[in-house]
């Protein structure tokens, strides 16, 4: 084993599959195992480099294996697909995995710490919630609709359907069903509410996410995630790649030497893009009030372009503004924003 430079490790949730390689890139062994052994093994191995898709539980693996001495790659799942000679089992995803891992140019993914897995996991249960609330919401609207009941739009009449089933003759099993739907409908309002003075009790402590709110249009859960995400920047050459990994940079289609670009190419994290692109609209919706380089920008902008256009736009740059302000540890000013042409 001591001449093992490279292992390749295709993750399960019960086994493991290990593919071994030398510097000169032969294999060495490949061996399947379970949690226990793969942790075993690992911890009396000689220190390596071990390479990972970035799949569910590789980044606790791959802060259990550094704290081995081993040195953790891990890799978008779809840069190991071209890698996969023939048929695809376990085992030939992992020699794919260090074929992939081998070559020079390729892209890895920054291991998250435990917070930023906790705090992720906090903004995915938030969304959850908001999401059965809305469906929680629709429900009491189709329900009353169905009986002759049109409700305006919006949270507000949920508050007030109790004087609203009051008014109204209905059948007493709907008035149980409406009774139930209100009280799952409190519950997670409460569920929320508890969610974000949380976010807001830990942003208080957090420098990065109190400096990124200082870009305008970006709130306590925009800076909360971007937070987690962004880290130092350090895994970005720059703030066009940190735009470029989460989808905010135009899809390319390009060839005899013709450059086609198309809409944006909406790759990496959708919940940031999303989080960007309601930043984007919220600074667009009183923009003729803000001033500054950045305002006089977007105006000029939206003079020319669908306002969906200039969100995007708007967006990526937010997203570039954000790395700066991770990787060079400065805060926003409308001063130091180096405005492209539009």
């Amino acid at each position: 084993m001591e001449d093992v430079a490279l292992v390749g490790i295709d993750l399960g949730k019960h086994s493991f599959h290990l593919h071994g390689q030398d510097r000169n890139g032969k294999e060495v062994f490949h061996r399947k195992v379970t949690r226990k052994q793969l942790v075993q093994l690992l911890a009396n191995f000689p220190a390596c480099t071990i390479a990972m898709e970035a799949c569910a539980g590789a980044h606790f693996m791959a802060r259990t294996l550094s704290g081995f001495g081993h040195k953790v790659r891990l890799i978008a799942p779809h840069f190991v697909r071209p890698f996969v000679k023939s048929n695809k089992n376990d085992f030939a995803d992992a020699e794919a995995i260090c074929e992939a891992a081998s070559r020079p140019s390729m892209r890895f993914v920054t291991p998250r710490t435990e917070s930023q897995q906790v705090l992720l996991a906090l903004h995915r249960v938030r969304d959850s919630f908001v999401r059965d609330r809305v469906c929680t919401g629709n429900q009491v609207h189709g329900f009353l609709l169905e009986f002759g009941i049109s409700l305006p739009v919006g949270s507000t009449v949920m508050k007030r359907l109790p004087a609203v089933i009051a008014e109204h003759p209905l059948p007493p099993q709907l008035v149980a069903i409406l009774e139930r739907l209100h009280t799952h409908y409190k519950y997670l309002d409460e569920q929320i509410a508890q969610i974000d003075k949380e976010l807001a009790r830990q942003l208080a402590d957090d420098d990065l996410g109190q400096r990124l709110m200082t870009i305008p249009g970006v709130g306590p859960i925009t800076a909360s995630v971007l937070s987690a995400e962004v880290g130092d920047g350090k895994q970005y050459r720059n703030s066009r790649d940190f735009a470029a990994s989460i989808g905010l940079v135009p899809r390319q289609y390009s060839t005899g030497g013709r450059a086609n670009l198309l809409g944006i190419s909406k790759r990496g994290d959708k919940n940031i893009r999303r989080l960007l692109v309601q930043c984007a609209r919220s600074y667009m919706r009183d923009v003729d009030k803000r001033v500054g380089a950045l305002a006089e920008w977007v105006r000029a902008l939206l003079a020319r372009r669908h306002s969906s256009v200039v969100a995007c736009a708007l967006a990526n740059k937010l997203a570039r503004v954000a790395w700066a302000i991770a990787a060079k540890h400065t805060a926003f000013t409308a001063s130091n924003v180096q405005m492209l042409p539009a």
